[in-house]
């Protein structure tokens, strides 16, 4: 074979071996014999075949899963909670060279932060203020983060177990709870409707006439009923009294 064509083959070869895409959503660090050169940004790229090297790093939003996490509140109730956390690469150059594996750093710092704010709360906060307790992991987890060209966009608190007595516990107070707003709301209406009997009676005692219509239509609804017999006893005072005629 021509040598020259020999040569040509290979050189061939050396451009397509050194031949990269790099996708919108990330970016690649190019490295040249182990030292680091330059971040490639997006787009059809070539590096020097053995000579160069590149890692790409994902710049979209990530999240990762705090395993859940047996803590102890302030008020000594155990309880295991776990969570998400949400970051971004905004420095790929420090998330590379400043931290061995930021994926897996981010998962011990977010469960350390995790124990570490439930742990100083009662039980019926962490219940009540997930976002707040969220929040609080967050401003934890990024003060170390931000040195690594990384931001955390979220944490949120998934599930919180506990024991069964105490959730048979919380069962038993939320039934009281309302039980106790179910009888406040009886005892409201009963007296509201005593107050409207109260008044309906003022407004009969001061017209006679009203007091007949009342017993008018008393009648009429029992006469409504015709499969049975009432006695109703008639009140005189109420009757029209007869005019005597004068001797």
């Amino acid at each position: 074979m021509n040598p020259t064509y020999l040569l040509l083959i290979i050189l061939g070869l050396i451009l397509l071996a050194g031949i990269r895409v790099i996708y919108e959503y990330k970016r690649a660090l190019k490295f040249r014999f182990g030292k680091y050169v330059k971040t490639l940004n997006p787009g059809f790229r070539w590096i020097i075949p053995i000579v160069e090297t590149i890692q790409v790093v994902d710049i979209r939003v990530i999240t990762i899963n705090i395993v859940s996490q047996e803590v102890m509140t302030e008020d000594n109730v155990p309880c295991s909670i776990d969570g998400v956390v949400f970051f971004k690469i905004y420095d790929p150059e420090k998330a590379v060279l400043e931290v061995e594996e930021f994926s897996f750093a981010i998962t011990q710092l977010s469960q350390a932060a995790l124990r570490d704010v439930c742990g100083k709360v009662e039980l019926d906060t962490i219940l009540s203020n997930r976002e707040e307790m969220g929040k609080n992991i967050k401003a934890i987890v990024e003060v170390e983060t931000h040195e690594w060209g990384i931001e955390i966009m979220d944490v949120k608190i998934k599930d919180i177990q506990l024991p069964e007595n105490m959730r048979r516990m919380m069962a038993n107070q939320a039934e009281a709870e309302r039980s106790r707003r179910a009888r406040i709301i009886l005892a409201e209406a009963e007296e509201q409707a005593a107050n409207k009997l109260l008044e309906a009676g003022l407004q009969i005692d001061k017209s006679p006439s009203a007091i007949k219509l009342r017993l008018y239509q008393t009648l009429s609804n029992i006469a409504a009923e015709k499969n049975s017999t009432i006695l109703f006893p008639f009140p005189e005072e109420v009757l029209p009294r007869k005019k005597r005629k004068s001797e």
